[in-house]
């Protein structure tokens, strides 16, 4: 098998595809077919006439919290924080954006009337995340307060300011558990009236939960893809999911992973044999996947992790010829662009 280089996983894309904003309905986003012996294009409601029944589509049931919070330093120096976890107690991990970053011990005034205490790096002492105490004087837990106070972590490329349409569409419509700063966007395309089709037509649902990160935005800087770090990311394999992906196979289903956050919770519990914890799975050309025989996704970023997880699952050839196609025909890219479906790849 050819070694792959970050190069490998460039491509030029026009900036006027990378959406700004959803599709009017859910469902209406286009859908381009890669099952195939060649690109289908169609529309995301047709999904259920692609699946069986017997099929288990699963889902990244997190729930994006509004982790974008504002503040400023004693000395009047304007901060931005994005919340990338909530310890025990009182206490958060963060990034932090700010010209000169305050002492430890310092106690910042944040937009919304409450106060953050930088109480020093996160994991270790020199980790690149900051660990802060947040107090108000209504008692209120982090996401309280980042319900109250935040704004909603849309990703770097969306150039708006976020809204109240943004806190409706960049979220799942069964988002379940808190703790995302990044939607999985696969499963944006869902609505209720699609969940019901499926069930109809025999295809059965299960949750995983992964936490999305602000790490899966993050380019891989070096051209030796085998150096690049993982960020982490917490997740969980239920035992009714557990249960559920048996049967599926027992009945000779399709396991159908709605996303790139889904592959990885289910790959992760794969190869470590743990239901749940934190997660650095890197997943490249020549992985050997165990769980997931269908995927559902959005286009990547170039040379970001997730196009080297998709060419892994689906063939690097036939990944960069789908993209080619898409770009072609002007699908709309990232968060909030269309999706795709993918098989996995024989494996040798």
């Amino acid at each position: 098998m050819r070694a792959f280089t970050l190069s490998d996983f460039d491509f030029a894309l026009p900036p006027e595809l990378v959406a700004q904003h959803p599709a009017p309905e859910r469902t209406s986003s286009r859908l381009l077919d890669g099952t195939g012996g060649g690109p289908v294009d169609r529309i995301f409601k047709n999904l259920p006439s692609l699946l069986r029944a017997g099929d288990l589509l699963v889902f990244n049931d997190t729930r994006v919290v509004k982790a974008r919070l504002f503040g400023e330093k004693p000395t009047g120096g304007k901060l931005e924080l994005l919340v990338e976890r909530v310890l025990h107690g009182h206490e958060v991990v963060a990034h932090m954006k700010v010209s000169k970053k305050p002492p430890v011990g310092t106690m910042l005034e944040m937009v919304g009337g409450f106060r953050a205490t930088l109480l020093g790096r996160w994991p270790e002492e020199d980790g690149a995340l900051f660990r802060f105490g947040f107090e108000s004087d209504a008692g209120e837990d982090p996401y309280a307060l980042m319900a109250r106070c935040g704004h909603v972590p849309l990703p770097p490329y969306i150039t708006h300011t976020d809204s109240a349409d943004d806190e409706r569409r960049y979220q799942t419509v069964f988002a379940r558990v808190p703790g995302a700063v990044a939607a999985p966007t696969a499963a944006l395309h869902f609505d209720e009236a699609l969940l019901d089709e499926l069930e109809t037509r025999g295809v059965q649902r299960a949750n995983v939960t992964l936490h999305v990160g602000a790490g899966t935005f993050q380019p891989v800087k070096t051209e030796n893809i085998a150096e690049h770090t993982m960020h982490a990311e917490r997740y969980e394999v239920p035992a009714a999911t557990q249960r559920a992906i048996a049967a599926c196979k027992a009945r000779g289903g399709r396991v159908v992973a709605v996303g790139t956050t889904t592959v990885r919770t289910l790959e992760s519990w794969a190869k470590s044999g743990e239901a749940t914890g934190d997660t650095r799975i890197f997943i490249t050309p020549g992985f050997a996947f165990e769980h997931v025989d269908l995927l559902v996704t959005n286009f990547h970023l170039p040379k970001s992790t997730l196009m080297m997880l998709v060419s892994a699952f689906a063939g690097y050839e036939r990944v960069m010829s789908l993209y080619a196609h898409a770009i072609a025909h002007r699908y709309r890219f990232f968060s909030y662009g269309d999706a795709m479906l993918l098989a996995r790849q024989q494996q040798d």
